[in-house]
């Protein structure tokens, strides 16, 4: 490559392309500031201590006291935040799970069904993501009373894909249609199985969509709120986003700082695993758009 090919040309209209470069930086400074706000706010309440942050005189922004651990003291010990987390995570890896062993053979099967009806049932699939949790309520519930289930934590591992497995359906179909189907007839052609070639040559490929159903699922079992609140009123069994505002509001009392705190333990892992991942995460959802 020759020295001239080598250099960034210069732009043909040079104050055109410092104005543009400045609105992209300017609307990416403003979409910073508000996606960062939440949990900058979010941490500095959970250090703080409740004479500072009851106080209005004080500037809700900044430490006007010296942080303290005690709000996470709160959370910890006179609360039952740490069995609200354990039971969150395993019913929600069981969820994971549930949702990959649906709907991985599901969206390889549509991907490989050809003509109209592999079409309609693509659309068919998606359309019940779009039916309201509120109404799955009610059918479900009937469904978790029929089986005794009321009161435990299987209740949410059975009704959760329900919310997960639709869209992840749809997401690994499109995905699967993506990869070159030629690669799958290569290795049948070497004498592998439909089974084999299925778990050796694409799988391995599909791992970006896999992790975007991991994350999609987790983000699910995570945030959900109706069916945990109907279908577990033990303290012992509720998941954390039930136990927090159940526990920590208490008539029109809101212990802010042990609800920061609790929100900034759960938040952090979800971020961090977001962040580790956010190039696959990306190549997952819009693979099957781009094909």
């Amino acid at each position: 490559m020759s020295t001239a090919q080598a250099r960034p040309q210069a732009p043909a209209h040079p104050l055109r392309w410092y104005v543009l470069r400045l609105i992209v930086v300017a609307v990416l400074a403003v979409f910073l500031v508000q996606a960062l706000f939440p949990f900058v706010w979010m941490a500095i309440t959970a250090f703080k201590r409740d004479s500072d942050l009851y106080n209005p005189t004080h500037n809700p922004f900044f430490f006007n006291e010296p942080p303290t651990l005690r709000q996470f003291s709160i959370l910890f010990h006179e609360t039952k935040f740490s069995h609200w987390v354990v039971n969150t995570a395993w019913i929600g890896l069981l969820t994971v799970i549930i949702t990959l062993a649906l709907s991985v053979p599901a969206g390889y099967a549509l991907a490989r069904l050809r003509g109209r009806l592999g079409q309609q049932l693509a659309i068919a699939i998606f359309l019940t993501y779009l039916i309201p949790p509120t109404l799955l309520f009610l059918p479900l519930s009937q469904v978790v009373s029929w089986l005794k289930l009321q009161d435990n934590d299987w209740a949410l591992v059975l009704t959760y894909p329900s919310l997960s497995v639709p869209f992840c359906v749809w997401l690994l179909m499109g995905f699967f249609r993506s990869l070159p189907q030629e690669l799958e007839e290569a290795a049948l052609v070497d004498g592998a199985g439909r089974l084999s070639a299925f778990t050796r040559v694409l799988l391995p490929l599909a791992l970006p969509g896999l992790l975007t159903v991991v994350i999609f699922t987790l983000t699910v079992a995570v945030n959900e709120f109706i069916y945990a609140l109907t279908f577990v009123s033990i303290s012992d069994l509720k998941t954390v986003s039930v136990g927090v505002p159940t526990d920590l509001i208490r008539g029109d009392v809101f212990f802010w700082g042990a609800i920061m705190a609790s929100a900034l333990v759960v938040s952090l892992p979800v971020a961090l695993l977001y962040n580790a991942f956010l190039d696959r995460f990306v190549e997952g959802l819009t693979a099957g758009a781009l094909r």
